[in-house]
């Protein structure tokens, strides 16, 4: 049986991605920082449903010593889903050189971390998979979201160099850039930014986590056996 951990797991795009994991057969270890009752609740939903062990594991991405303990109790994974995340709408003119640190500390320093930590065990396995969550304004940047979109980039940009390094190890590194999601994370825009955003995008919708889900399952299987370094948008073609 193989295992998958994804980080963030506990809501949104990753309690959808944990979803979609465990009913394609995964095991799957759900990463979570600072909601681990949600993260047990889906635990036992998801072995409800598998009959199989899942388990939530608490882990503050900003320290190492929790990354090393998160792998520790999960084991070797077969494949990493990097999805935590934190974002901030400010003018990047307010943002402070500790706030700029916090953001890339979880979803740079975080993601990279959590990599290495599963990379060795890849290698000496020779296959392997790591997906990383970007976003769209990783691509082309966002107003008012300057810090979020350069650390977004920034996985974009360890995507593709990593997969080059991998690929001769047989480990596929791939990323996936949402759209407007329907998450907590964008609980914030008033009901008037949201229809705009859907006039916005051409397939006029909103995105689902479980849109998300699905390219994940995708990435990770067998279907895209020939696929790394890419970054796959799921966002109703807002970016093209």
């Amino acid at each position: 049986m193989k295992t998958a951990l994804v980080t963030g797991g506990s809501r949104g795009i990753g309690r959808a991605v944990c979803r979609q994991l465990a009913q394609d057969g995964y095991r799957v270890i759900i990463g979570c920082c600072s909601h681990l009752e949600q993260g047990l609740e889906l635990q036992r939903e998801l072995e409800e449903k598998t009959g199989l062990e899942h388990r939530a594991i608490q882990a503050d991405l900003r320290r190492e010593e929790e990354i090393a303990r998160l792998f520790q109790e999960a084991g070797p994974v077969d494949l990493l889903v990097n999805n935590a995340g934190i974002a901030r709408q400010t003018l990047f003119t307010d943002v402070s050189a500790e706030e700029w640190d916090d953001l890339f500390a979880v979803n740079v320093r975080g993601a990279f971390l959590c990599t290495r930590y599963a990379l060795p065990e890849m290698i000496r396995k020779k296959e392997g998979c790591v997906i990383f969550i970007s976003s769209m304004w990783g691509q082309v940047g966002a107003s008012c979201e300057a810090v979020y979109s350069a650390s977004k980039a920034a996985l974009i940009g360890l995507t593709k160099a990593l997969a080059k390094e991998e690929g001769p190890s047989g480990i596929r590194v791939n990323c996936i850039a949402p759209g407007v999601i329907h998450t907590e994370m964008n609980a914030g825009l008033s009901s008037e930014d949201l229809e705009a955003l859907r006039q916005e995008t051409p397939l006029e919708r909103i995105g689902t986590p479980e849109d998300i889900a699905r390219a994940v399952s995708f990435l990770a299987g067998e279907k895209a056996s020939f696929i790394t370094g890419q970054v796959l948008g799921v966002n109703g073609g807002f970016v093209i």
